[in-house]
């Protein structure tokens, strides 16, 4: 009896030893990751409540992150200053049609590359892989002398941007072809002949079976072609010169410029009580530029992970 009593009793506490450890382990992991998305979330933060101060929070130290009062007016400013709807139409038209480029070039480019046999196949692919390694900044000496001598510097249908879309380049065009590459590889190859037996084509077989069968994948590379394109800041600030043709996050700096334009005029005419602060309309209107790539990540955000798991990227 007390042989039974004392195994009880090292079991129970075995299991509370086990238990105890569990939770201290699972409180460490949940501490390291809040610690960690923290570090990621403060500049974010950051912006928002920076974005809401007045003038006279800006400059008290002892406020850092609630605002003493919220100045929405900061949006309504930073909107009318950034030419907000000229310049969003132009991310919107050319985030959209760059994407379609990248969905018809690389999907059909990986899916030669993943289910057919030609002659230099892999040093093709090598040179795919290298694509990924090269910054554009490399490059971007001979490509505006080319562009340059085609006359479609300041393209008013973005042409720099939009052909090496549709050509399987533009950017980052190399990880969506290895992304589609890699999706084709794993599909069973049983599919194409059965569509083979019944009469379908090369192209009918892509078009018909494979192609709606990568939906994960279309997903993946439409929604990071979108945000990558959005974001986008050297290329169209060295290809487009035009204010009129200009992206939104390359208004930015027009923005900051004007501020400081009228905040040095103040300055000099003695109006000192006039001078405003230009951090608030800065990060306000920076909050204004990722407003939209925001909405679509929240519509898409669980669509959008489940894509990268079946697409293959998690095993990369």
């Amino acid at each position: 009896m007390a042989k039974n009593k004392n195994a009880n009793v090292r079991r129970n506490r075995s299991h509370y030893v086990r238990m105890f450890r569990d939770g201290l382990l699972k409180a460490g992991f949940y501490f390291l990751l809040s610690a960690l998305s923290f570090v990621f979330l403060y500049p974010f933060i950051k912006m928002i409540t920076q974005s809401l101060m007045t003038d006279d929070d800006l400059i008290n130290i002892t406020v850092k992150w609630l605002p003493s009062e919220l100045t929405w007016s900061n949006y309504s400013v930073a909107y009318r200053k950034l030419m907000f709807s000229r310049y969003v139409w132009n991310s919107v038209r050319v985030s959209i049609i760059c994407t379609l480029g990248h969905v018809f070039s690389c999907a059909l480019t990986g899916y030669a590359f993943a289910r057919y046999k030609f002659r230099f196949k892999g040093l093709l692919f090598t040179l795919v892989i290298l694509t990924m390694l090269v910054p554009v900044q490399t490059v971007i000496i001979p490509q505006y002398m080319q562009f340059s001598n085609w006359g479609w510097i300041n393209s008013e249908l973005y042409l720099p941007l939009v052909v090496p879309s549709f050509l399987g380049f533009g950017l980052s065009g190399g990880f969506f072809i290895f992304l589609f590459r890699q999706f084709f590889s794993g599909m069973p190859y049983e599919m194409e002949e059965a569509a083979r037996v019944d009469g379908c084509g090369p192209i009918r077989t892509y078009l018909h079976i494979m192609l709606p069968m990568s939906q994960s994948s279309l997903l993946v590379c439409t929604v990071l072609s979108i945000v990558w394109h959005w974001n986008d800041y050297f290329e169209p600030g060295i290809y487009f010169n035009d204010v009129w043709l200009k992206m939104l996050p390359n208004s930015l700096p027009n923005l900051y410029a004007e501020l400081n334009k009228e905040q040095h005029t103040m300055i000099q005419s003695n109006d000192i009580e006039g001078v405003m602060f230009n951090e608030a309309m800065l990060m306000a209107a920076t909050f204004l530029c990722i407003v939209p790539i925001l909405v679509m990540y929240l519509v898409l955000q669980r669509r959008f992970m489940e894509g990268v798991e079946r697409s293959g990227l998690t095993g990369m």
